[in-house]
């Protein structure tokens, strides 16, 4: 693994080191800070020439700071000569924005992908895209990993009888059948519309049969946790025992720890794709480590074996 290097930007250097640690190789040593006039500088500290380079940063809060730190360190990265540059995103932020659905609107997820592939990235590596036509926005190779076999084993040692899956919206059924046909459950689907452009959608209706069972709610992401309310309130007015929750990213913003609080969940599981920091942690909260996923990944992309195939044997 000699010509293997793991660098970092101040998104998330917990994962970072733990994906490291997974690797048993040192992080790569680099500068990467805002001046007073807020630009950002980066300086790779090391020898990458012609090396094997991974850069691990999500795009989550501070989003634009984060997306612009994961740029610059990619071009410094190719004016340095890496060999191969690949960008580790566990969370691709934007990537709600996938598609023209009103009048005048850009394709932010689209824009992201060019900006990545001009700054110098040869390939990205990501855990469940918020839509997966995303990875046609690339001209590069993409890797999309899945947080499912993770959050369905940690299900599956909880044993439920009586459990039905209830996907979050109707752009998680894919998700959501896969995690049922696991757990060798029922599925339910939430219908719903999103109002306007703010962070609010309406509960519509439940397809599926909940009542007397245990639920467990299944989306790629908790943003503000309105949604994630409002599923809970539709789903007890059925007549449901017990609700669990979970998603691949935690974003949690606003007052979305506070709901969750308060409301009747019984526990969400998620994973650290971004930061669990002490203002999202919560004793409902239940945070699994992706470092083992992208680690494994990133080995297997580095040696010249397939990435598919950690999900054909789970």
């Amino acid at each position: 693994m000699d010509e293997l290097k793991v660098f970092t930007g101040n998104a998330h250097p917990a994962l970072a080191r733990a994906v490291a640690k997974y690797l048993k190789t040192p992080l790569g040593k680099c500068e990467v800070f805002e001046f007073s006039n807020e630009n950002i500088f980066v300086r790779i500290l090391e020898n990458v020439r012609q090396r094997d380079t991974f850069v691990i940063q999500p795009l989550c809060s501070p989003v634009n700071k984060n997306l612009v730190e994961l740029l610059i360190m990619l071009d410094a990265l190719k004016r340095a000569s890496a060999g191969r540059i690949t960008a580790v995103v566990p969370y691709y932020g934007y990537g709600r924005t996938d598609k023209k659905d009103q009048p005048r609107v850009p394709i932010t997820a689209r824009l992201v992908a060019d900006l990545l592939t001009v700054a110098g990235a040869n390939r990205l590596l990501t855990v469940d895209l918020h839509a997966p036509q995303i990875q046609g926005f690339f001209n590069i190779p993409v890797d999309e990993l899945t947080a499912l076999y993770l959050l369905s084993n940690y299900f599956k040692e909880r044993k439920f009888k009586n459990l039905v899956v209830v996907a979050s919206d109707i752009g998680i059924v894919k998700r959501s059948r896969d995690l049922a046909a696991i757990l060798n459950a029922p599925l339910a689907i939430m219908e719903k519309r999103r109002v306007g452009n703010v962070d609010r959608a309406e509960t519509l209706n439940i397809i599926g049969e909940v009542e007397g069972k245990i639920a467990l709610t299944v989306d790629d992401e908790i943003d503000t946790a309105g949604s994630l309310v409002g599923v809970i309130s539709a789903l007890e007015k059925r007549g449901v025992k017990e609700i669990f929750a979970c998603c691949t990213h935690p974003i949690l913003s606003g007052q979305a720890v506070k709901k969750i609080a308060s409301s009747p969940v019984k526990e969400v599981v998620v994973t650290d794709t971004v930061p669990v920091n002490a203002d999202k942690k919560l004793d409902k909260i239940t945070a699994l480590p992706i470092a083992p996923l992208l680690g494994e990944a990133i080995h297997r992309i580095h040696t010249g074996l397939s990435v598919g195939a950690m999900f054909e044997q789970s």
